[in-house]
């Protein structure tokens, strides 16, 4: 008889295997990151369709194989059906999944990326929110999470809000993270300091952040204290 697991996730990523199957990526609580497949996935009216979407959050039962898993039930809680609905959010949500699957590892405790990345897809839903600070914030807390964080650049004069604010991100309960806004000014200087923060310490271009910055017309902002245009001096 066939062991299975209970497992708390996220469906980070997911694409078509043979002719009816998916395989899945899902951050996974009790075991980091684990691969598995969905049989019968993409046959229309199956049960497994919604649920390895990417953003899925709930319970997923697997079977262990000898080279991977078999999803064979879900219970999902989340779909974060506003992300559906909402094209340059979900942009930022694919961005966030693929800086999670990037971090994350098989039989890692997880935990804090899981939850933090859970948050982040909440906090894109909020209205109140505007997405550029959220992705300030998750990168922020994610070096932090990771042990990386620097502290505060040293090379420039930053808003007094800024530091404020700097501070919060990585020292703030995972709950409350996503609980302030700024003004224009400060958040220019946070993205500044995120982005160089991610060139630094992941050194990685994502292909989803190509997209959404394509999409959202932005660029990566400088890194140089001259160049920054909410440098206070």
């Amino acid at each position: 008889m066939q062991e299975y697991i209970w497992v708390t996730g996220i469906i980070l990523k997911q694409a078509p295997a043979g002719e009816y199957d998916r395989h899945i990526s899902i951050l996974t609580k009790e075991r980091g990151k684990v691969s598995a497949f969905a049989r019968g996935a993409r046959k229309p009216g199956s049960r497994l369709t919604a649920a390895t979407n990417p953003f899925s959050f709930g319970q997923f039962k697997l079977y262990e194989g000898r080279s991977s898993y078999t999803l064979a039930e879900a219970d999902i809680q989340n779909y974060f059906d506003q992300l559906r609905s909402d094209y340059m959010g979900a942009c930022y949500g694919l961005y966030f999944t693929e800086v999670a699957d990037y971090y994350a590892r098989e039989n890692n405790d997880d935990s804090l990326i899981l939850k933090l990345l859970y948050q982040s897809l909440r906090a894109l839903c909020a209205q109140s929110l505007p997405n550029p600070l959220v992705k300030c914030v998750f990168e922020l807390r994610m070096i932090a999470v990771n042990g990386e964080y620097p502290g505060p650049p040293g090379d420039r004069a930053l808003e007094e809000s800024t530091l404020y604010s700097l501070h919060y991100i990585v020292t703030s309960p995972l709950e409350k993270l996503y609980t302030f806004t700024v003004k224009d000014s400060v958040l220019n200087e946070l993205e500044q300091i995120s982005a160089e923060y991610m060139r630094r310490f992941v050194g990685k271009q994502f292909k989803s952040l190509e997209v959404l910055q394509t999409l959202s017309g932005f660029r990566t902002p400088p890194s140089q204290p001259g160049e920054n245009p909410a440098e206070t001096g």
